[in-house]
């Protein structure tokens, strides 16, 4: 299996970084030459994914989403039934080679599985499967934002390829958002706790190059606007929450956060799996 990481040639302090994280782990990695909005500015004139709504796509995320495109394709080629695509602001669980040096525990009916978290809450099945080395497999079954670490199968790469070919679409709606035509009716797994993270949720040494960028488009499109709602909407959205919970349950699947397993004792005198790391990056992401 190819891991690939995606890399800005204007970018060699964060090459330097994902390269030690990859001989931390010994796993070998092969540099995709990241796509940069600064040299393709006519990528945002491409038709846009209904999905995305009236929100434009910025440059930077049109750029990361062909950037993926990149990796996808090379997966699609490749012999091999799974490719593992990475960013290159990650940091890797002390267990993340082992994990990735044998992929025998990868489900035979695997479109997807994810191997980050974001640290937002999503949606999983309470069923697990067991791989090891405390780890487990859930199928998720909501979007779970953040496309900094994830496996795909050769089959889903080809089906992404094709339909990111005539309209734009945020790279996380592409793979992992449900809405999104070609990951409708694909099995796609998380790995829990997962593996990597980005580094803006426990170092904070590289901030999130689409954050500025996103934030003046959802300020443009008036999805940062907040209004005050009607005593009566509150109570309704609470009532439906609950009834949400309830049904949930029932249906045997559930939200949660899906936590960090530790780089290592050094890192995390605590030890076990980060649930929620507090950083000022993470709050201004959120």
């Amino acid at each position: 299996m190819k891991f690939l990481v995606i890399n800005l040639d204007r970018s060699p302090d964060r090459l330097s970084h994902i390269t030690a994280e990859f001989a931390r782990i010994g796993i070998a990695f092969e540099r995709i030459v990241a796509t940069d909005a600064r040299d393709h500015p006519d990528l945002v004139l491409q038709p846009q994914h209904a999905l995305c709504g009236v929100r434009h796509l910025t440059a930077t995320e049109v750029a990361c989403m062909h950037s993926h495109r990149a990796c996808w394709s090379i997966i699609a080629q490749d012999n091999a039934p799974y490719g593992a695509v990475f960013e290159d602001d990650m940091v890797f669980s002390a267990k993340a080679g082992a994990l990735l040096a044998d992929i025998s525990w990868i489900p035979a009916d695997a479109d997807v599985v994810k191997l980050e978290t974001f640290f937002r809450k999503t949606m999983i099945q309470r069923k697990r499967t067991t791989v090891g080395n405390g780890f487990f497999l859930s199928r998720l079954i909501w979007n779970h934002v953040g496309t900094g670490g994830y496996i795909l199968s050769r089959q889903m790469a080809r089906d992404l390829f094709e339909a990111t070919a005539q309209a734009n679409v945020v790279a996380d709606d592409a793979v992992f958002n449900p809405a999104f035509p070609k990951a409708s009716g694909k099995t796609i797994y998380q790995l829990i706790p997962a593996i990597c993270v980005q580094d803006q949720f426990v170092g904070d040494r590289f901030p999130s190059l689409l954050y500025e960028e996103r934030e003046a488009s959802w300020d443009a499109s008036g999805l940062n606007t907040k209004r005050r709602r009607p005593i009566t909407e509150k109570v309704w959205k609470e009532t439906k929450r609950i009834i949400e919970w309830v049904a949930d349950y029932s249906r045997l699947r559930r939200f949660t956060i899906v936590p960090f397993d530790a780089p290592g004792a050094e890192d995390q005198p605590t030890g076990g799996a980060v649930d929620r790391p507090h950083t000022q990056r993470r709050e201004n992401t959120l």
